[in-house]
């Protein structure tokens, strides 16, 4: 029997070769054989074939099949004859097609000329990174039981080696003297070539700068001072400057407005400065958007500190009503296997306060690691009695006064959380066209993007009208069909109608302006319950309103089959439907935007639901009067247009929300056990109380429909409202409104709100509409709106890109595997974890370096000016980084000048002995000064951001500590003021490294002195007025003389030899100029002497080089004697005729016919500016060697 098996088994005969590729191909494909053939390793008898491998089939007369390919399909082709399953057979004829036409010719391309073979195809060389698919495919292909059984355990090659190549055995002829003379060059080529290509790399990667990293080690109890009398570390490092400070900070008060004074009511001549956080959410962590709006607003706070107004910017966290009950929810589903539904509503509620207790102040202790100083004491938490009962007093005064009402509208709703929400939780995914998107609570994706078509038969005819849609499943619920009046298409339809194909419902052709007539056929199906444009259309036009949609998204009030689908198992059912009909007409892809949950991630739907809503005309007017007539001013005026856009336009506010988090809307449905009044429906108001109390409520009833209270039955809204509508009275609800309070007094309305300018209208419209209608005043006086913070890329922050950053993680650095980590812990799916890690290891190859809070907070603030977006680019944080070293150095080398016995003046003054040194860095610091404080007044950052980084790295440093080199007492004092001033200006924006350098500089009033520099006073234009045009006019000559100098030096190499310099000036007055500023010439010039020179070039000695600084005088670097000038010409000669063959080539790559049409346009501009810049460096070369040759 077994003999007679194996004679009717195929036998395939291959190379015992374990290399062999050409055995492997079919060793595998027979893997997957459900009677693989019987495998033997020598050649086939020469009358069967004459290679291998070779297929011998049993059962076919002796039917051979020759070669890797052939083979290899019929083997998979077998697999299917056998009873493989499609999928498997299709996985197969991929793997074998992919690796037949792509991968063999590349592998033999490779490998043959490696192991001796030649006369391979020079075209089919491919970089191996050009076969996009291989990673794919191979590593699909490894981890298959048959893979494996045949290779074994195996890894991609993902770098080729150099590889020696075995020689030939053929004997080539003796190569001519020509040959190898072609060929010495070609290789000197390709080595040229290469070093070119490293120093290239090299340029592009910037040597790692190892970042020091000190600890605060001395013991410290949190609220004590920290130790300021042992030395500072050599270098700055956050983790030694930031230990210690805030905690001091906090215990000694300095953030609360009645630090210096008996209390807040005091009277100040200062004046008050009061800013309300825009509260985060409670479920929230630090995003970058919070950093930003942190760094700005604690900015202006510690400036209006320091300017010794009463100040107070009050700290606060938002419920998140839907946010919160989402984390909540998955929790408990999570650890205990349950829903809200099964504790129910009080059970799940005090859960919620269980978490919030536990979890809630995790981004309080964030902001305080931004250095926020907020008045902890004065924290609010909306769902705190205190701002509840604001809340409830608040919705029962408006509904009183019938600005609150009760109406069925349409509301976006989420059907998995079974709630309306708010537009700012609504994401638009923007399609191209056809799109399949995953929807919560369907196993397959969803199709999107498409446009279906199809026709309603006109009543009593033939004629039919043809309409489209984005959403086939809401035709269940049409009610008319409407054109445009002009249509001369339509005008015989009027009146007529057209019958629904699934019921009986006859629907009217109606004619209304809102239809576009160019749009597909020019008429519109009207489904008034679904669509928020065909909502209107219904009301102008009396249309019925049919909800075919249930909370869960499951089809009521339809025909069968078609009753309890779900909505996206509906879109196919109707449109398989239609088709059975004859009435469908065609499908095409079709550009939209899709609404998604940003909770949920499901698609929201436009859906009927008695709710409370705000009625915000008159609201909207004033709000939009107040900004015109100047008592509101919103900066930066360009977001003016958005404010009047909607304030004029404004639409009635959706506030109920369907959770059980949140404050629950203080509203009762009254039923009367009276059979004389008539039962009310949910959606009318008139059977709806509002009161803080159920008696009151009652009460309210009963003298309505004129009955004793006692045949009054009342049901609470199981509803709750719209965290905006709390966060909308938020600047007063936290001083204890309505009730009276000294905070309420002093504090309301406030000064300014700083916010980010995407929620100007879901919040600051809704405060400014709110407190005029409640409090009869303004919020604040002033809104400042920052930008929104995107990537290095200008994308927007994502976590599927990977481009999200946590703030702390810029401030104590971050690993790229540990940005990795971070990934992995989120909810993102296996192919957009990839994604995104490819994202981050292209932005952070090296991870994130610890860049510590002054150089994240000063960074935000420098972006500012970037308008509407923010592109963050860490790189630009860490040079922060870089300033706070350079500041920590310069102060460290100005206290060693000081000297330890150095005592300042009383007063910082000018007392006329000043050098030309001392007075022009007082006239700077008094330019950063008055620039400091316009900036501030302004909200302008990025102009003190710049003013502050100019005076402390290109006016202090790398001019006046260069060239004061005196000890004299005036020139100290000057320094000092410069120090002192100069880290007062930068408090506001780098806390920490300010209060750590300037605890250890000397005081002023040593024994009055203020404790810390954030309530030291902020500098004023009054106190610093020593700015002089002059004395400014006269440095910038003289600086344009020295960096004429330095280039010059560079030129010609003078790295450290000190030349003569001989300036011709114009006239006596500029000689003049140039004999006061000789030293410090001759200082930052790094020159060995500086000879004002008035007349011709006879007066200079020959053996200079010449370069213009100015109209008004002419640098003469004298050489002669310095450098050997025949070395140097030999130089500048080979020089010369390498930019003259990169000239010639350039410009015959530019001169060809087809260089404008083919070669894009930003290659172009880079060759013209590479020419350019050849051309410029060819005159200076020139006249270089021209000079040398005059000098030999």
């Amino acid at each position: 029997m077994a003999l007679i098996s194996l004679c009717q088994m195929d036998t395939l005969y291959i190379s015992s070769h374990p290399d062999d590729f050409r055995s492997l191909l079919p060793l595998i494909a027979a893997e997957f054989c459900r009677s693989p053939p019987r495998i033997v390793h020598e050649d086939p008898p020469a009358e069967v074939a004459r290679s291998r491998p070779a297929l011998v089939l049993a059962g076919a007369g002796g039917t051979v099949l020759t070669g890797a390919n052939a083979v290899s399909w019929y083997l998979a082709a077998a697999g299917n004859r056998t009873g493989s399953e499609k999928k498997r057979e299709s996985q197969v004829w991929q793997w074998l097609s992919f690796a037949e036409n792509e991968l063999t010719p590349v592998a033999c391309a490779v490998t043959f000329p490696l192991l001796g073979i030649m006369g391979v195809d020079k075209k089919v060389y491919i970089c191996l990174k050009s076969l996009v698919n291989v990673t794919r495919w191979f590593n699909t292909c490894v981890n298959q039981p048959q893979f494996l059984k045949v290779l074994g355990k195996i890894s991609l090659c993902e770098k080729m080696v150099p590889v020696t190549p075995k020689p030939s055995p053929a004997v080539s002829p003796p190569k001519t003297e020509a040959q190898l003379k072609k060929e010495a060059k070609k290789r000197e080529k390709m080595e040229k070539f290469q070093q070119k290509k490293e120093m290239e790399e090299k340029k592009k990667i910037p040597e790692k700068k190892e970042l020091g990293v000190v600890t605060y080690n001395i013991p410290t109890p949190p609220g004590e001072k920290k130790d300021v009398l042992s030395p500072l570390p050599d270098s700055y490092s956050p983790q030694f400057v930031e230990a210690a400070w805030y905690s001091w900070w906090e215990k000694q008060g300095f953030f609360k407005p009645e630090y210096g004074r008996k209390n807040v009511s005091e009277p100040n001549p200062c004046g008050v400065f009061m800013m309300c956080i825009p509260p985060p959410n409670v479920t929230g962590s630090l995003h970058l958007g919070h950093a930003l709006t942190n760094a700005i607003q604690d900015c202006l706070t510690r400036w209006h500190r320091m300017r010794g107004e009463t100040t107070l910017w009050n700290p606060g966290c938002d419920h998140a009503g839907i946010a919160t009950q989402v984390v909540v929810e998955k929790k408990l589903m999570k650890e205990r296997k349950m829903s809200r539904h099964d504790l129910g509503r009080e059970n799940f509620i005090q859960e919620v306060w269980k978490w919030k207790n536990e979890k809630g102040d995790r981004i309080y202790h964030q902001l305080k690691k931004l250095g926020s100083s907020l008045d902890w004491d004065r924290a609010c938490f909306t769902m705190d009695d205190k701002l509840s009962f604001a809340v409830q007093e608040a919705f029962i005064r408006m509904h009183e006064e019938g600005v609150i009402y009760r109406s069925k509208r349409l509301v976006n709703w989420s059907c998995t959380l079974n709630s309306a929400i708010s537009d700012i939780e609504v994401d638009k995914k923007e399609l191209t066209g056809r799109s399949l998107l995953p929807v919560p609570g369907y196993n397959e994706k969803v199709e999107f993007g498409v446009l279906v078509s199809f026709s309603y038969k006109v009543e009593g005819s033939d004629e039919e009208v043809v309409v489209a849609t984005t959403r086939i499943e809401t035709m269940l619920g049409d009610t008319a069909v409407a054109v445009h009046p002009n249509d001369s298409r339509y005008q015989h339809l009027n009146g007529k109608m057209v019958v629904h194909p699934f019921c009986d419902r006859k629907m009217p052709i109606v004619f209304d302006d809102f239809v576009d007539m160019s749009f597909g056929t020019g008429a519109v199906k009207i489904t008034p319950a679904h669509d928020h444009n065909d909502y209107e259309v219904g009301e102008r036009h009396k249309l019925p309103f049919i909800n075919i949609l249930d909370e869960n998204g499951l089809l009521i009030n339809v025909p069968p089959p078609f009753l309890g689908m779900k909505r996206f198992e509906a879109r196919k059912a109707v449109l398989q439907a239609l088709k059975d009909l004859g009435q469908f007409k065609e499908v095409k892809d079709n550009p939209m935007v899709v609404p998604v949950c940003s909770r949920s991630k499901d698609i929201v739907e436009p859906l009927l639901k008695p709710q409370w809503y705000v009625d915000c005309r008159e609201m909207g007017k004033q709000a939009a009067d107040v900004v015109r007539n100047g008592e509101l001013k919103i900066i930066p005026d360009h977001h003016l247009k958005t404010w009047f856009n909607w304030m004029d336009n404004i639409r009635d506010w959706c506030i109920s929300r369907q959770l059980w988090w949140g404050h629950r809307i203080p509203a009762y449905f009254v039923t009367l056990n009276d059979p004389s009044v008539k039962p009310g429906e949910d959606m009318d108001g008139h059977y709806w109380v509002s009161g803080r109390s159920q008696e009151e409520a009652r009460e309210k009833a009963a003298k309505r429909f004129n009955v004793t209270a006692d045949k009054i039955s009342l049901r609470q809204d199981e509803d709750v409202l719209d965290t905006w509508f709390s966060s909308g009275i938020f600047p007063f609800s936290i001083f204890g409104w309505p009730n009276e309070s000294e905070d309420l007094r002093v504090f309301y309305p406030g000064t300014v709100l700083e916010t980010g300018h995407d929620i100007l209208f879901f919040w600051v419209a809704r405060m400014v509409m709110m407190s005029l209608k409640l409090t009869g005043s303004l919020p604040f006086k002033e809104v400042y709106l920052h930008a929104v913070v995107r990537d290095a890329h200008g994308r927007k922050m994502s976590k599927s890109l990977g481009n999200v950053i946590d703030p702390l993680d810029v401030i104590t650095g971050i690993s790229l595997e540990g940005l990795y980590a971070l990934l992995m812990d989120s909810n993102l799916d296996p192919l957009e974890i990839e994604k995104a890690k490819q994202g981050q290891k292209s932005d952070y190859p090296s991870g994130i370096p610890e860049c510590g809070t002054d150089a994240l907070r000063f960074a935000l603030c420098a972006y500012t000016s970037q308008g509407r977006d923010i592109n963050l680019d860490v790189n630009r944080i860490l040079g922060y980084r870089h300033f706070c070293n350079k500041l920590w150095n310069a102060v460290k080398f100005a206290m060693r000048t000081l000297g330890e016995g150095f005592v300042p003046w009383v007063k910082a003054q000018l007392c006329g002995s000043e050098s030309v040194s001392d007075r022009w860095i007082l006239s700077r610091l008094s330019a950063a000064v008055a620039l400091c404080d316009s900036g501030f007044q302004a909200y302008d950052f990025s102009t003190i951001t710049t003013a502050i980084y100019n005076f402390w790295l290109y006016e202090l440093c790398d001019v006046y500590l260069v060239m004061n080199t005196s000890q004299a007492d005036i020139c100290r004092q000057t320094l000092y003021t410069c120090l002192e001033v100069g880290l007062r200006l930068l408090s506001p924006l780098m806390p920490f490294v300010t209060e750590e350098l300037f605890q250890r500089l000397p005081r002023r009033h040593a024994q009055d002195s203020p404790p810390s520099i954030c309530v030291t006073p902020y500098p004023e234009t009054s106190e610093f007025c020593w700015h002089s045009e002059d004395v400014d006019r006269q440095m910038e000559f003289v600086m344009s003389v020295v960096k004429t100098i330095r280039s010059l030096r560079a030129d010609y190499n003078l790295t450290k030899t000190r030349a003569d310099c001989y300036l011709q000036c114009i006239d006596s007055d500029t000689a003049a100029l140039v004999q006061t500023y000789s030293l410090q010439i001759q200082t930052l010039s790094y020159s060995q002497a500086i000879y004002p020179v008035v007349g011709g070039d006879s007066t200079i000695p020959q053996g200079c080089a010449v370069a213009i600084a100015s109209d008004k005088c002419t640098v003469h670097l004298m050489l002669k004697g310095l450098i050997d000038l025949e070395k140097e010409v030999t130089k500048l000669t080979a020089k010369k005729g390498e930019l003259e063959k990169q000239m010639e080539k350039m410009k015959e790559k530019m001169a060809k016919n087809d260089y404008k049409e083919k070669v894009p346009v930003k290659v172009q501009e880079a060759d013209a500016e590479k020419l350019r810049q050849n051309e410029t460096e060819l005159q200076k070369v020139k006249e270089a060697t021209e000079n040398f040759r005059k000098m030999m």
